[in-house]
């Protein structure tokens, strides 16, 4: 297969193995591009993208950004704080003003669940989904994927694990897509008042003691506790959280294996996990950072091509 099955990155769950193996193999290339001295390859000269964050974002901006940018594109950067959304416009509007500027396609972050669904079905233009509300954020479970198979070889057969708070991470319900669409075996441990009820209905385990989750898996991702979706305590402080569900070295060093640990960021540090642990030779979040740019050049290369 050398096309994507989908016209938009709206979810994983829209998406096929084939598709996520498809990414994969253009990352790895674009990842060869990124060690070159020359960094840049000419394959979107023609190709307009807007760059819509309606919510605050460090990372993912950046690394959408850079990634065009690689690829030649011409680059637009929207920021709703600035904006006439701020006089009240409404996102169809907004959206529409910039493509009438001629623009091919619209990397979008929104608080609201499902919005780049919606934008979907009323633009004509390419959507990928930088981050919807509590919902997905399908490249950064790409790149979580890519960053696996390329330390452990194989995404398939693996355990994973997921810890932190599952109820309001976005990217807690991406991952689980695609790591169960690679074959991997997925638990996450968490406070009782942080896992989404009928989690195991995805096909995933659920484990509330962080050693014996750690003694299982292969991977864990560690999350940062959501504080800006918290309308309410979950759990007593944040001290007591980290006790339970905080990961240092000493707890790595007495596991009865060595497993690798993943954050998608920001990190809380001495929270979710210590400097040690996030510094350490196990960890591989920087490389995630780094595979990040190279799987969003191989998303935007793969939609732009079935721009018409």
């Amino acid at each position: 297969m050398s096309e994507l099955s989908v016209n938009h990155l709206l979810g994983i769950k829209y998406l096929k193995e084939t598709d996520i193996q498809l990414i994969f193999e253009t990352a790895d290339h674009f990842k060869e591009v990124l060690s070159r001295s020359i960094k840049k390859v000419p394959s979107l000269r023609d190709i307009t993208i807007a760059n819509i964050f309606f919510e605050n974002s460090t990372r993912t901006r950046l690394s959408f950004e850079l990634a065009e940018k690689r690829l030649s594109a011409d680059v637009v950067n929207f920021s709703s704080g600035q904006s006439s959304v701020k006089k009240g416009e409404t996102l169809i509007d907004t959206v529409n003003n910039i493509l009438s500027m001629k623009v091919d396609m619209v990397v979008m972050r929104h608080p609201n669940p499902g919005a780049g669904i919606f934008l979907s079905n009323h633009v004509k233009a390419a959507i990928v989904n930088a981050g919807d509300g509590a919902h997905e954020h399908p490249t950064q479970a790409l790149l979580d994927s890519f960053s696996i198979r390329e330390r452990l070889g194989d995404v398939s057969g693996k355990n994973v694990l997921i810890v932190g708070d599952i109820l309001h991470s976005r990217v807690a319900l991406s991952n689980i897509f695609a790591l169960k669409l690679q074959g991997a075996n997925v638990k996450v441990c968490g406070p009782k008042t942080l896992i989404p009820k009928h989690i195991e209905s995805l096909g995933v385990g659920v484990e509330s003691n962080l050693r014996k989750a750690l003694n299982w898996c292969d991977v864990a991702n560690m999350l940062r506790i959501q504080n800006e979706r918290l309308d309410i305590s979950y759990f007593p402080t944040t001290r007591e959280y980290t006790q339970q569900y905080g990961v240092n070295k000493a707890l790595l060093n007495s596991l009865d294996k060595e497993i690798v640990i993943m954050h998608p960021g920001p990190i809380n540090r001495g929270v979710e996990i210590t400097s040690d642990v996030a510094d350490s030779k196990q960890s591989i979040i920087l490389n995630q950072v780094e595979n990040g740019v190279a799987i969003r050049m191989a998303v935007i290369y793969l939609l732009a091509s079935k721009i018409k």
